[in-house]
């Protein structure tokens, strides 16, 4: 069956994280790094924090507990207000005729900023952030929530997304079928078939 709905990651796939991450994160990696309470190698967590729910990423290096809590209050009313550039292929995204929804795991005010610096809202049926301090759901829940509310055959749908771990495993937990894009070539020696580098391969999926 010919996909007529894609559903789409936000970081990393729509637009390059490392493009905002230095200024965006400053105040936070400074408090990291003054703090020195984690585990692990300073500069993996900076990379770390531009391609994984923050969450994830204080608990994979052991934060200590006052350090989770000066980055959450860092995180809450974090936003990014310059201009902002998607990834040039994504202008071909915008031409497809599908069906398009937005499933991105963040901090709210901070997702939806980068939404409009974007200029990208529009592109979408439906938009919905994960905000991991809000919600203890997965991006499994929210596809399955997507699914419900749009009576969407499963056979009919494509998500496309950046980190296997996250929505690439949730489609495949849910029968869906899944792409990586591997814009900044993460999983090049990976052996994963459905693997792209650039939008204009997406359509021998659809």
């Amino acid at each position: 069956m010919s996909k007529s709905v894609l559903i789409f990651d936000l970081d990393n796939t729509i637009y390059p994280v490392s493009s905002i991450g230095a200024k965006l994160f400053k105040t936070l990696f400074a408090a990291i790094e003054k703090s020195g309470e984690y585990q692990g190698d300073f500069e993996t967590i900076k990379l770390e924090i531009q391609r994984t729910p923050f969450q994830k990423v204080a608990q994979t290096f052991s934060f200590s507990e006052p350090l989770l809590q000066e980055c959450m209050a860092i995180h809450i009313n974090l936003t990014y207000d310059e201009p902002m550039q998607y990834f040039p292929d994504y202008e071909l995204v915008r031409k497809l005729p599908q069906t398009k929804f937005l499933v991105t795991s963040g901090f709210s005010k901070l997702q939806h900023s980068k939404i409009d610096n974007l200029g990208i809202r529009e592109d979408f049926k439906e938009i919905v952030i994960l905000d991991l301090q809000e919600s203890d759901q997965t991006k499994k829940d929210i596809f399955e929530y997507l699914l419900e509310k749009y009576k969407l055959p499963k056979d009919a749908i494509l998500i496309v997304g950046d980190d296997i771990k996250s929505e690439v495993q949730a489609g495949k937990e849910l029968g869906i079928d899944t792409v990586i894009y591997d814009r900044l070539e993460k999983y090049s020696n990976t052996a994963y078939a459905n693997r792209i580098e650039n939008f204009a391969e997406l359509e021998k999926f659809l």
